[in-house]
């Protein structure tokens, strides 16, 4: 018979447990250290992969979208990452391409009637994740950047293709913005900001809003995907056991683009949109992450075009860690520092 399910509480605690046992015995469980492009990957990381592949989820995407909507939300509340301080959290309604969509805005207590904020896109290749699956990355932001975030749940496809990702977006940030005052927020500190899909949403929003009365002040970009065109050396070079695998990549785009879309129009590929004039922005990549050499290629484009850009690379971690950072280390130090980065941007 199979063995029963933990309840989700006491998986989780079994797997930050098991993630943050003495150097050596991790060491030992993950296995010979995994070294590629010159880079050693994070042992924590190593072995919840080895975990994860045990259960049958080694990668990303693959099946039917419904059953891998559960899982990534499933798997994102064992190890989100913990907010320390209390957040008001509560459901907003906010303006789409096609209608109203759902939104969650968290206030850290102490945060000012008038509080800069951050407007978040999740990730998971436009067809996964949910505001569940990155309630714990909003949480944790809001409370180390001493923030508002309001996270905006865009119509995922394969139900709805692009562009109603971009649509949606781009009209919750104007929604947003024009309703600061209602939600307690500073319209001239608002920053935009996701994670893989979602940072691919948020830089569109940032050049598609970048004259509006009310733009974007700040662009927080979390390994963001940014080029359907072209796939750069570190697709290939980590195209397989990292997660987010080339298999996974192209899974997504067979879902997202629709054949009779160019993959180099800006509203999906927004590296080859405007990129003068914009907001700054501060991009993180992932040194195991196929779309690392992309973010990376963004963060060049942006300051060659005279948008102020910063970028940091975590040598050691792969794609989508901040849905680790409960347990991972290297995961939330790089939080508390994106945190830092943004509290600074809008102070």
């Amino acid at each position: 018979m199979p063995t029963p399910a933990l309840p989700p509480r006491l998986e989780a605690a079994a797997a930050r447990g098991l993630l943050n046992l003495p150097a050596p015995i991790l060491r030992l469980l993950a296995g010979t250290p995994i070294v590629r492009d010159g880079q050693t990957l994070d042992v924590q990381t190593q072995l919840l992969l080895r975990l994860q592949r045990l259960q049958g989820n080694a990668a990303l995407g693959g099946r039917d979208p419904a059953h891998e909507r559960r899982v990534m939300d499933a798997q994102c509340r064992l190890l989100e990452p913990r907010a320390v301080g209390a957040i008001q959290t509560r459901a907003v309604r906010l303006s789409g391409g096609a209608g109203p969509i759902d939104g969650r805005l968290y206030r850290p207590d102490g945060a000012p009637a008038r509080a800069p904020a951050l407007v978040f896109c999740h990730g998971g290749g436009f067809v996964i994740g949910s505001l569940d699956s990155h309630d714990g990355i909003c949480r944790a932001l809001a409370a180390r950047a001493g923030c508002v975030v309001v996270s905006a749940a865009y119509r995922l496809a394969p139900e709805h293709p692009a562009p109603a990702a971009v649509e949606d977006a781009v009209a919750a940030f104007r929604d947003i913005a024009h309703r600061a005052d209602s939600l307690g927020l500073d319209p001239t500190r608002l920053a935009v900001g996701g994670d893989s899909a979602g940072g691919n949403l948020a830089t569109v929003v940032a050049q598609q809003t970048a004259d509006d009365d009310i733009a974007p002040a700040f662009q927080l970009l979390f390994y963001p995907a940014v080029d359907f065109a072209e796939d750069r050396e570190s697709v290939r070079t980590f195209a397989r056991g990292f997660l987010l695998e080339k298999a996974s990549m192209d899974w997504f785009h067979g879902h997202y683009i629709p054949a009779s879309m160019d993959n180099r129009d800006p509203r999906v590929s927004p590296i080859h949109g405007r990129l003068a004039g914009l907001a700054p922005a501060h991009i993180i990549t992932g040194g195991f992450d196929p779309l690392r050499d992309e973010g990376e290629a963004y963060a060049a484009a942006l300051a060659a075009a005279g948008t102020k850009a910063t970028h940091r690379r975590l040598p050691s971690m792969i794609h989508g860690f901040l849905n680790f950072a409960g347990a991972v280390r290297g995961a939330d130090a790089a939080i508390t520092r994106a945190a830092q980065v943004l509290a600074e941007a809008l102070r």
